[in-house]
């Protein structure tokens, strides 16, 4: 007689949930995006630049504006010839994932960004809903999706432009420089990483790199405009900003506030980008800080060539909402 093992059990109850998930709870794919001319052929124009799509704070079971997104990012990935996504936190919200065969793994990313050219590798960094759950399954997914490429909880990536010119892209892990999620016992792994570690290799990295554009990533800002914790901005300005000034960092793009800001600050060289949610926004905080805002859902795309990186806002119909060009 078969006597079921408690592992058995929980993969069973795990399968049983992702069938009634997918079957009651996931929106349909809806109809195709149709992007305007004027839009597409400016987006067409950008595939002569080396360009990767930016989108984060997503993990919605596909609802809000998540499945409409999705459906954009890969119609912008055909028209631009985007080589990867890069997702900078909270891929999934709702208190993490707990293992790499969490339903919501489903339900959150591989059924929602299902497009055929969304088939690239992904590059995550870690949110706050992550540490909510068990990180190190976000990490695992690496052995369990090829386009999930998620090396460690930080991680470089250099870009090769063309024959003179480099990219050096750095994912960071900004949950654990922040003091309210290392104290509190509702984000477990986050005081379980070496902060001074992760900022030395900062240090390190961007000391080390003769790259034309450097370009940091992290969930977090900052600088914001916002009603969340402020001490989550002082806390990366006193860590994290002397270190990003000194090495005269390009971009530092981030999420977390689920609208998109463009800050320039005048004793700064830096372009501080807050990108919006691929899912729910909200509504922008006027501030004297911010160059150009939008509480528009969507997505950046970020195309550098030698002498110049764009960064272009997407919303979810495929509309073009901003667009900036830093010269070197």
């Amino acid at each position: 007689m078969f006597t079921p093992t408690p592992s058995f059990l929980l993969h069973l109850t795990q399968r049983l949930l992702l069938a009634a998930l997918l079957t009651m709870g996931l929106p349909a794919m809806g109809q195709p995006v149709v992007i305007t001319p004027v839009d597409a052929q400016a987006l067409s124009s950008l595939k002569g630049y080396t360009n990767f799509i930016i989108a984060n704070d997503l993990g919605r079971n596909g609802y809000y504006d998540q499945k409409p997104i999705a459906e954009t990012m890969g119609e912008v990935v055909a028209l631009t010839g985007a080589d990867f996504v890069a997702a900078p936190g909270d891929v999934h919200h709702f208190m993490g994932v707990q293992s790499v065969n969490d339903p919501l793994w489903m339900t959150n990313y591989e059924q929602v960004y299902s497009h055929p050219e969304l088939m690239l590798p992904w590059h995550p960094t870690l949110g706050n809903h992550e540490y909510e759950g068990n990180t190190q399954a976000v990490l695992d997914y690496s052995k369990v999706s090829r386009r999930w490429q998620m090396p460690a909880t930080y991680y470089a990536k250099t870009l090769i432009i063309n024959d003179t010119t480099q990219a050096l892209l750095l994912f960071i892990n900004t949950v654990p420089l922040i003091d309210k999620y290392r104290q509190s016992p509702e984000y477990p792994d986050a005081a379980k990483e070496n902060m001074q570690k992760q900022l030395d290799w900062i240090d390190t990295q961007l000391h080390n790199s003769h790259a034309q554009w450097k370009i940091v990533l992290g969930h977090h800002p900052v600088y914001a405009s916002t009603n969340k914790d402020q001490n989550e901005q002082t806390d990366l300005q006193a860590r994290l900003q002397p270190i990003l000034e000194k090495h005269h960092a390009d971009f530092y793009i981030c999420g977390h506030i689920h609208n998109f800001q463009h800050i320039r600050r005048p004793d700064s060289g830096i372009d501080y980008v807050v990108n919006t949610s691929a899912s729910l926004s909200r509504k922008v905080i006027p501030s004297d800080q911010i160059l150009s805002g939008s509480s528009e859902s969507g997505f950046l795309v970020c195309s550098i060539q030698t002498a110049r990186t764009t960064i272009t806002l997407i919303d979810k119909a495929g509309r073009i909402v901003y667009q900036y060009h830093r010269q070197k």
